[in-house]
């Protein structure tokens, strides 16, 4: 009696039993797996948080399907600060009838992938990639084609390949700028490639943006190697810290939040910015608006608070880049002495790839450091890596709690390959 789209194993997998069965003994797992901001030891603003939730205003009703206009002004103004004059880079300005907000980024790709597809139509997506991209498009009755991302010295988007997934079917590509876990963004001569590939079959982009803000610098970007002696990073022609926001190239769609740049996930505050030609992008903001009009899912506190939550982003990102800064240098300091393990290049976001030998499958390797020392880290085939040899680092957890975790890993793997740290 049940539709097929939700037709999925819900039984938990050896790797999240193993997590419950630890807790359950009462072991306490060194968590280096941290996603929840709210939960590392960040100093937030409290009393300046929720007096903005307490604004006069939103006891008025007032139901605009794009979300009250001065929560989309502060959005357009947050862009034009951000990518314009702190960065240095060219950001149009950002029409605020272009945006549309929503409670999370996860509503926002239900409207466009409603907006873009019929049932059975086909998106592209990168692989490894975050894992809920699956769930989103079976809800939507879409079908997922994976497109490769390959690592030589730093990820590139594979393109041969995207020629060779393209189908009569394909509505569009979706990018993850910069993608969850690899760290690495579209750079400027990826994004003219993507453009033209784009505009000749006819395709809209799907741009999630939510780590756009954590860019690391050149330093700590490039691959790390056992001897402690990076690499020297690849070179690239441009900053590839701009936003989509201003691709005007083709119909695109730019999904964003607080959760990520204001580490605020518990607010429920996110947006889809609309871009392309005139006429294509006129068309799809009054269909967003109609479908965005059926839900009308921002409560009005929220709304009224988001001028006030986005700046708080100015003092709790400063707090995260630090922590992940002084977690990747950990990282590093560890893995000298280490020839068997190596981190790979990370350009932004929250999370660090290390590449391990294979001596077992990714999901046995992460249960085995559950059971043998107390630490929790993620398999790479959670996020779809084609073969074993990841792991999959949180650069958010407590800086000690990191250390010891990252300690615990290279022991543990140094005694399986005969390696002293």
């Amino acid at each position: 009696m049940f539709a097929e789209r939700t037709n999925w194993r819900l039984t938990q997998n050896r790797f999240t039993q193993a997590v419950d069965e630890a807790r359950a003994w009462g072991v306490k797992l060194l968590d280096l797996t941290a996603s929840n901001p709210t939960r590392v030891g960040l100093r937030y603003d409290s009393n300046a948080i929720l007096r903005a939730l307490g604004a006069p205003r939103a006891m008025d009703y007032d139901p605009q399907p794009k979300g009250l206009l001065s929560a989309r002004e502060a959005v357009a103004e947050y862009y034009c600060k951000v990518y314009a004059q702190d960065r240095g880079t060219e950001v149009s300005l950002i029409d605020s009838e272009r945006i549309v907000l929503t409670a999370s980024t996860s509503e926002g790709y239900s409207y466009v992938f409603r907006l873009l597809c019929n049932a059975g139509d086909e998106l592209l997506v990168p692989k490894p990639s975050y894992p809920l991209f699956e769930f989103l498009a079976d809800l939507q009755d879409v079908k997922l084609v994976p497109y490769p991302l390959i690592y030589d010295h730093g990820w590139q988007m594979d393109f041969p390949s995207m020629e060779k997934a393209v189908t009569a079917r394909t509505r569009g590509v979706v990018i993850v700028h910069p993608n969850n876990p690899t760290g690495s963004y579209v750079h400027a001569e990826e994004r003219a490639v993507l453009n033209v590939f784009c505009r000749h079959h006819g395709l809209a982009l799907i741009v999630d943006e939510v780590f756009l803000d954590y860019a690391l610098s050149d330093d700590d970007t490039v691959e790390q190697h056992s001897t402690g002696q990076p690499k020297t990073a690849v070179p690239t022609c441009a900053s590839p810290h701009f936003s989509f926001v201003s691709n005007h190239e083709v119909l695109t769609f730019t999904l964003s939040g607080l959760s990520k740049i204001s580490a605020l996930p518990q607010m429920k505050v996110a947006w889809v910015v609309t871009s392309g030609p005139g006429e294509i992008a006129v068309a799809a903001m009054a269909r967003l608006e109609v479908i965005a009009d059926m839900y009308l899912s921002m409560n009005a506190p929220i709304q009224c608070a988001v001028p006030m939550l986005l700046e708080q982003r100015k003092d709790i990102q400063r707090q995260l880049m630090g922590r992940v800064r002084a977690n990747l240098a950990e990282l590093d300091r560890q893995l000298v002495g280490q020839p068997s393990c190596q981190r790979l290049s990370v350009e932004g976001g929250w999370y660090a790839l290390l590449r391990v030998p294979i001596t077992r499958s990714d999901e046995e390797l992460a249960i085995e450091l559950v059971r043998e020392r107390s630490v929790l880290v993620h398999p790479g085939h959670f996020y779809d890596f084609p073969v074993d040899g990841y792991l999959v680092l949180s650069l958010i957890s407590p800086e000690p709690e990191f250390a010891e975790g990252v300690g615990r890993v290279l022991d543990y793997l140094g005694e399986w390959l005969g390696e002293t740290s």
